[in-house]
Parts: C-alpha cells; structure tokens; sequence
C-alpha cells in the first residue's frame, strides 16, 4: 500500500488541505465496516439466502473482498464490494478529469452494491463510495441511487428525504447539488432518459473550489453551484465525515421500501416488464457507469466489476408502454428529474 510519506508534496497545496498520515488506513476500515453492517442486514431481511465471499488479489497490488447472495427469498442477486488496490499510475478515466495527477502512484478504496430483487415492485438499487489518493491529489466520491421498476411516489420520496438528512448536518448545499448531479449522471443519453429517479452523486470532492466538478458546465447541477457559490473550504475530516454519514444512511433510506413492498403479488406481466428495463440497467453500468471503467482499465477482477449486472434481463424491439398504465407512469413521471424531497401525497 502507497503511504502518505511516499507521496511526493506540491509547495502550492497548503498543508490544512493535505490528507492525514493515517488516511488510507482509517478510510478502508470504514469501508469494510460500511460493506459488513449492510451485508448483515441484508442477509436476516432476506431470511433465506447468505452472501458467498471471495477474496481476491491484484497482481497489480492491492485487492478487495466480494460478497453476492444469490437466488434469495427477496433478493434474486445482491452484490456487495470491498476493494482497495494502488498502483503506479491512474488509468485514463481519471486523468481525463484530474490531469493534475498525472506521473503519481495511486491509492484507491471503496464499497459498492448493486441489489436486484426479486419482486417487481422492489426498486434495484445501487450505492457507491470511493476514496482517490494521487500523490497530494485526493478526493472522495460516490452516492446511492434508486431504479424502481413500478411508480411509487412513497418511496422516492423517502428515499431522497434521508439522504437529503444525511447531506443536511453537513452543508445545505450538499443535497441540492448532488441531487442534481446524480440526476444528469445516471442518464442514458442513448435512450434520452434517466435510469430511475436518482439520489445523491458527487465526485472530485477535496474541499476546495464549487460543490459541482462534472463534465457539464451548462446543467442544472453546474448552475446551481455556481449559483450558490463555493462553501468555506473544506478540510479532509469534514469530507471523511460526509461520506460516513450518507453511506451509513443508506439502510434506513431502502430497508423499509424492501419492507414494505416485498410481499406484493406480481404475475407475468409485471415481471417481463422487470426484465426488460433490466436492460437499461446492463446498458448504463456497460456503457457509462465510471467506476465499471474504473475497474476495468486497472485490472481489477472482473467478476466483482459485473456482479452489477442482474442474473436475468430482456429486451424488446420498439417496446412502447400501454397508455394510463403504470408502465407508462413510469415513463412519463418517474424517468424524468422530480423535485421528491417535497412530494406530498396531494401532489399530482
């Protein structure tokens, strides 16, 4: 593992912004702690599948633990990951947006899931959190993300609510920039269409500079940064402490959406319709989704990067939803930005 006092210091980076000597260590342990408490209580919701662990090495260095629960009584695949690897130089989907750490060894941990239930009318849902050391380059990344396949406004709304309170204690902003950037992230723009109703998603976070670090200047989430203008500078301890408090948010914010619609009677219908928007999913995570590239372009361990992908999906040439449907709800509604922190039940 790389160390802080192997990483080479810029003199232009004060000190108050440089990570402390014990941070790779005390960010790891968090990470495994974050992947033990939700395996563990996904496994007694489930009540009948356990999660199988693999661990593996990267020749590279580094390496990581994988644990996927397969054919549950609510979960058809639930993949949860640890991984930490280091290396001597960052692939190109880093250096594309922090050119800055070109030349440095790096350093990188975090957890990941990706749930695929059984029952149609529980959401799949993912989370992700990261943590980049790259020489006196550092951030934290991430966020959790909700793709129901039936509407129910319900459990977007508490879904956002509770990350929003996560992101609260820490800054205002936090949850109206990361909101947003979570809703242009997971966007097909082959299928001009969001790929469920979103969350939080941040990135290239160090404490410095505006909230929003996308690739989209003109969005909603780069003008409502800009909007807001850059907060008081933000030391490592306050980021570290954000990422704790929205990963340990996660339980509270999908467990009992689980709880409540794990026992709906589906039939055929609903579960073709199920698989085929399955296919949205294979088709962001092979297409978009970074940290699949990520683990990719560093020789990770292939089955832990596509554990992400759903046991069994479909797809349909020209499928169109029948009209007043719940299908076409979700299309009309659900795929599109909504403003859930404040639905109420009166919202139309």
């Amino acid at each position: 593992m790389l160390t802080n006092s192997q990483t080479p210091t810029v003199d232009a980076t004060p000190s108050e912004f440089l990570p402390p000597t014990d941070s790779q260590s005390r960010v790891s342990q968090f990470m495994k702690q974050l992947q033990d408490e939700i395996t563990a209580k996904l496994a007694a919701i489930d009540g009948v599948g356990n999660f199988h662990e693999d661990t593996w090495k990267r020749p590279e260095g580094g390496g990581g633990r994988s644990r996927v629960l397969r054919d549950g009584r609510v979960f058809e695949q639930a993949g949860v990951n640890f991984s930490e690897v280091w290396g001597s130089h960052l692939p190109p989907s880093i250096l594309a947006q922090r050119p800055e750490a070109t030349g440095q060894g790096f350093y990188a941990t975090g957890t990941s899931l990706v749930l695929h239930p059984r029952n149609p009318y529980v959401p799949t849902v993912h989370l992700n959190y990261r943590y980049f050391e790259a020489g006196p380059v550092w951030w934290f990344g991430g966020g959790a993300d909700l793709t129901p396949y039936y509407p129910f406004a319900e459990d977007a709304a508490h879904f956002h609510n509770t990350l929003k309170q996560a992101c609260d204690q820490h800054h205002p902003d936090y949850y109206p920039v990361f909101k947003r950037w979570c809703d242009e992230y997971f966007y097909l723009k082959h299928r001009n269409e969001n790929r469920g109703v979103g969350g939080i998603f941040l990135d290239y976070q160090d404490g410095q500079g505006l909230l929003y670090r996308g690739p989209d200047p003109n969005g909603q989430a780069a003008m409502y940064s800009k909007q807001v203008g850059a907060p008081p500078s933000r030391k490592w301890e306050d980021l570290f402490a954000l990422v704790q408090d929205c990963g340990r948010a996660f339980l509270p914010a999908y467990t009992p959406i689980v709880e409540r619609r794990q026992e709906m009677e589906y039939g055929d219908r609903e579960r073709n319709f199920q698989l085929y928007r399955r296919g949205r999913y294979v088709e962001f995570n092979l297409v978009y989704d970074r940290g699949t590239i990520f683990g990719l372009q560093t020789n990770g361990r292939t089955e832990s990067i596509l554990m992400s992908l759903p046991p069994l999906v479909r797809w349909e040439y020209g499928y169109q939803p029948e009209p007043n449907t719940p299908e076409a709800q979700l299309y009309e509604i659900f795929l599109k930005p909504q403003d859930w922190v404040n639905w109420t039940a009166s919202t139309p």
